[in-house]
């Protein structure tokens, strides 16, 4: 198994191939509390891939495509040591909103691409929340609401809003896995599209009041409207569920999945208590000749279906 943290054991795994890479899509993540932390692993991880694919005088490597997040406008919100401090950047976000003035491993690791510029092209790609089948991703924004769901309709519980009024009420975005990856071979083989960053979303907006609307359709559980007057602590209220998920998983006859692996409760209830309205401009994207959308109260039940057909929920 490759560790690209591992700087001698990646260039021997990977210097070798580096006359057969053109193109590499960077979807690697560390994650820690601290900013700085995500800085020097994130960055280690890059640097070492490219050192590796660049170090032959045979190199074939013409492209990189680095995918980050719309945490280029909001800063490191999950650092508690800066999370306060932070003003996000008005809504819609564009591309060329200046950074913030706070620490940020998607600036580090946009600079580690433009220091090859010369040598190679790159284009950067910046979704929002990201609806997919996957079982491992760290931040399974779908994969948490799911197994929430789930586990309130097992025990009988209301299945409550787990944000603010705010975002119950205003608009949000999110970006589909096939848009995104639609966008970035885009990207990868159009001219113009070299050495830019795009926003990826999925061209249209919500508020998360018709997302629960649709998750309450799509896992047969009853609409509970929200109430700002009731207190409801989302992270503690799942903190104690995994016992719940493995007799699901049992019952169900699904593959083995640990709740702690498949969802990210903490992330998720943090994001939905700020009050910002989450929506990026894909005016640009659009300028520089990607249509790629997709419609996202409709692709929410398709990838629950996709899920329920790798077994992953029932």
């Amino acid at each position: 198994m490759l560790d690209t943290l591992n700087q001698q054991q990646t260039l021997e795994i990977l210097a070798p191939l580096s006359s057969q890479i053109t193109h590499v899509f960077w979807v690697a993540l560390q994650v820690n509390e601290s900013e700085q932390v995500n800085i020097s692993l994130n960055s280690t991880m890059l640097s070492n891939v490219l050192n590796a694919l660049t170090s032959s005088p045979n190199s074939k490597l013409r492209h990189v495509t680095l995918q980050t997040g719309t945490k280029q406008y909001l800063g490191p919100i999950f650092d508690p040591s800066l999370s306060a401090q932070l003003v996000p950047r008005d809504a819609p976000f564009i591309e060329d909103y200046p950074r913030l003035l706070f620490p940020n491993f998607y600036y580090t690791l946009e600079d580690i691409l433009t220091s090859y510029s010369k040598s190679l092209t790159y284009s950067i790609h910046r979704s929002s929340s990201i609806i997919g089948a996957s079982t491992r991703s760290y931040f399974n924004t779908l994969l948490t609401l799911c197994v929430y769901a789930l586990v309130c309709k097992h025990q009988n519980y209301p299945f409550r809003y787990i944000g603010n009024k705010y975002n119950w009420e205003h608009f949000w975005d999110m970006s589909d896995a096939r848009v995104l990856a639609e966008q970035q071979i885009w990207a990868s083989v159009t001219d113009k599209a070299k050495n830019e960053a795009f926003n990826c979303t999925n061209g249209d907006v919500f508020t998360w009041k018709m997302i629960w609307k649709v998750l309450c359709d799509t896992f047969g559980v009853e609409f509970v409207p929200f109430d700002e007057k009731e207190k409801f602590d989302f992270v503690d209220f799942m903190k104690d569920k995994g016992e719940i998920w493995d007799g699901i998983v049992e019952e169900n006859g699904l593959y083995k999945t640990k709740m702690e692996e498949i969802t990210c409760f903490d992330a998720l209830g943090q994001v939905l208590k700020l009050e910002i309205q989450h929506v990026c401009s894909m005016n640009k994207s659009r300028e520089f000749g990607f249509h790629g959308y997709a419609n996202t109260l409709k692709s929410i039940p398709e990838w629950v279906q996709r899920l329920r057909e790798m077994k992953i929920l029932p």
